[in-house]
């Protein structure tokens, strides 16, 4: 399962259903509001697939110590427990 959020709200903002391949990436950028797009960034880890979808402007590799992938990562381990 592919997630997106919106960070300040919290809010699941995109999700898609597929494996880990470059093409699922590209179907969960493809069905992000517009706006989140073109304007936001994009906290990921350094998985070198997130480079091939996400426009180098919009994204941001980071460390867990950042603390950028924090709400997603709760989110995921959430979720891993219900299911």
């Amino acid at each position: 399962m592919w997630l997106a959020i919106d960070r300040t709200t919290r809010e699941i903002i995109g999700c898609y259903l597929g494996d880990r391949s470059r093409e699922s990436a590209k179907k969960l950028w493809k069905i992000l509001p517009g706006v989140y797009r073109q304007c936001a960034v994009a906290y990921t880890k350094f998985w070198e697939l997130y480079k091939t979808v996400i426009s180098r402007k919009s994204h941001r590799a980071v460390g867990k110590e950042t603390g950028q992938t924090n709400p997603i990562e709760r989110l995921n381990n959430t979720l891993r427990q219900s299911v």
